[in-house]
């Protein structure tokens, strides 16, 4: 996570930074490390957890009483993206609007608290999966940037466990016994990108080092050497 922090550039002295800590493995991980960091960081910064609370029954008290052992303030923000998303839209593939609902709660309640940074816990296996997302259903070579500016928000998102693996993170986060909280969406496991995760597995299982050669061609400067039409002008 450090050489992440330190490759992307992703702190810089004085920022406000807000994890955004939904209560599964990957934030709560991300939580500690940054509050382990935050330590011996060259670059002093602030830390907070911000929870989107979506109405669909989720209880939080786990999630506060492991902030308080860190020593962070938590910040829970309530809002109705469950209703909306299955109950008035209905929606048949809920990730997408789902995901863009939440941000945007979150990229408000951080002007709102005067964060300028919100911290993301995507790994290596998020980004591979996004990039095959987008490759095999929208035909386009898309994925997402460890750190990126949200000029509307004025919020950058940084992204510190992106060089990390997620059997790294659930080894991790069963050895440390985390209050992982259940994700309580109905459509959890049955969605397009979990069957992207499990093609992704069957890679790494069948070509070595198949998901670190994923990250490698996405970060490589030679990415964009494809082909291209010839310019007849």
């Amino acid at each position: 996570m450090r050489r992440a922090i330190t490759r992307f550039d992703m702190i810089q002295e004085g920022d406000r930074v807000a994890v955004g800590l939904s209560g599964g493995k990957d934030s709560l991980v991300l939580l500690e490390c940054l509050v382990a960091y935050q330590k011996f960081s060259p670059k002093k910064f602030d830390l907070i957890a911000v929870t989107v609370d979506g109405n669909m029954g989720q209880k939080f008290d786990r999630l506060k009483r492991f902030c308080k052992k860190l020593g962070v303030t938590h910040h829970i923000e309530p809002s109705n993206i469950g209703p909306i998303v299955f109950e008035t839209r209905q929606e048949k593939n809920p990730c997408s609007l789902c995901a863009k609902l939440r941000r945007g709660i979150l990229n408000s309640a951080l002007n709102n608290l005067g964060y300028n940074k919100l911290a993301l816990a995507h790994h290596v296996d998020d980004m591979a999966e996004t990039f095959f997302l987008s490759l095999l259903y929208e035909g386009r070579l898309n994925t997402f940037a460890p750190t990126a500016y949200m000029s509307r928000s004025n919020i950058t998102v940084i992204r510190p466990l992106i060089l990390i693996e997620e059997k790294q993170i659930i080894s991790y986060a069963k050895s440390a016994k985390f209050p992982i909280l259940k994700n309580p969406c109905p459509v959890n496991h049955k969605t397009k990108r979990e069957y992207m995760k499990k093609l992704i597995k069957r890679f790494d299982k069948e070509i070595l080092g198949a998901k670190i050669n994923i990250l490698g061609a996405l970060t490589n400067p030679e990415r964009n050497n494809l082909w291209e039409e010839p310019n007849k002008s």
